[in-house]
């Protein structure tokens, strides 16, 4: 049954069971296909857009404030937005920080992505909660001229992300270092001039952010495409490895990065860390396994457990997959868990430093609660150093 439609709709939000949601388009005029998710994040909906984890999704926004803070370089993940749309309660006002740079009507028209406000994003999110995340068909006219039948029928016809590699679709093409630090007031982002570690990052869809707190707690980081080799990553001579998050069915992009981290733990007593996506894989390469979750974790307020300390933090997310903390072998036990629904947020190896997360403890945007991890990384490399 569809929404109640504005007088004059010019966008269209087409679900695979035939419901439609109509409101007012803005950004990019034209159409897309993709799965449909939720974020409860109230802040950060620039660094959502440009997080390469979303490549394959449309995001819709719990928080009706979207557009009141701009947009800016600095807070860009990657170098456009990577999510395919975004769905909005309420149409995006005029900024009012004195960090703004652009309008995310105008940023989001510049660089592609289709945009639908006024829409009932409570139903909506009730919507994804019960049937899944959906696929569906976005549109935006400023005419208001749809075909529905064609909408629906696009929606139904989206592959969906199950057996779907898309990291290659967002690593980069070639390998490059990265220096930058966290954003600190009042200097803003500096560099790291000093770095104790030689870190290779392998890319699956990394975050600038992440980089960044690599860089802030010592690292000297060289970033390294999606498909680099075991023998690629090792010719860095790196005192450790990390593995990014990134968009996808791990199983898929496992085909070729799972043989590489395998042979780097097999041939190698180099600390690992993973974050997402780097979790995902990890566990894989250890003999687990993955399944799709029925939304999955989208949001900066989530509680996780860290079961060996008894700590609650309180984390961003963004995955739609997850590890089955009941497929881990001996030797790698469960660390960290979902106090929303008891899925798996962490793991590690009982007798080497080699561990992950699925959340993302750079918090952006989100808190800080977990930003011990990579220091905990850092302490890592500082040990095996010092047994050498």
């Amino acid at each position: 049954m569809a929404q109640n439609a504005p007088s004059k709709p010019t966008a269209c939000l087409a679900l695979a069971d035939g419901t439609l949601f109509y409101g007012v388009g803005f950004g990019a005029t034209g159409q897309t296909v993709a799965e449909l998710c939720f974020n409860t994040a109230m802040t950060g909906y620039q660094e959502i857009m440009t997080d390469p984890s979303y490549a394959g999704q449309i995001v819709t926004f719990t928080f009706p404030h979207i557009g009141n803070v701009g947009v800016n370089p600095e807070d860009d993940e990657t170098g456009d937005p990577v999510a395919a749309g975004m769905v909005v309660k309420w149409d995006p006002t005029e900024p009012s920080s004195w960090r703004s740079a652009e309008e995310l009507k105008s940023w989001l028209a510049q660089r592609g992505r289709i945009a639908i406000g006024g829409v009932d994003t409570r139903r909506l999110t009730r919507a994804i909660r019960q049937q899944g995340a959906p696929h569906v068909a976005l549109a935006h006219d400023p005419e208001g001229n749809f075909d529905i039948e064609a909408l629906v029928s696009a929606a139904r016809g989206f592959a969906g992300l199950e057996g779907m590699d898309l990291a290659k679709e967002v690593t980069c093409a070639q390998s490059y270092r990265w220096d930058e630090m966290r954003w600190a007031w009042p200097d803003g982002y500096k560099r790291q001039e000093a770095p104790v570690h030689k870190v290779v990052a392998l890319d699956f869809g990394a975050k600038r952010n992440i980089l960044r707190c690599l860089a802030s707690t010592g690292c000297d980081v060289t970033v390294l495409p999606a498909t680099a080799t075991a023998a690629e990553v090792l010719a860095h001579n790196p005192d450790g490895v990390f593995l990014s998050n990134g968009p996808g069915d791990p199983a898929a992009t496992g085909e070729y990065a799972v043989p590489m981290i395998k042979e780097v733990l097999d041939t190698t007593d180099l600390p690992v860390f993973g974050i997402c996506l780097g979790h995902q894989m990890l566990a894989l390469a250890l003999g687990g396994q993955t399944v799709k979750m029925n939304h999955g974790h989208h949001g900066a307020n989530h509680p996780v457990k860290d079961l060996e300390t008894g700590k609650v933090e309180i984390t961003s997310m963004n995955h739609g997959f997850a590890v089955d903390a009941q497929t881990l072998p001996d030797g790698v036990v469960e660390t960290h868990r979902s106090l929303f629904d008891g899925s798996n947020c962490g793991i590690r190896m009982t007798d080497r430093p080699v561990y992950s997360v699925q959340y993302h403890p750079e918090a952006s945007p989100g808190p800080q609660d977990s930003f011990y991890l990579f220091e905990r990384f850092s302490h890592a490399m500082s040990a095996r150093k010092a047994k050498a």
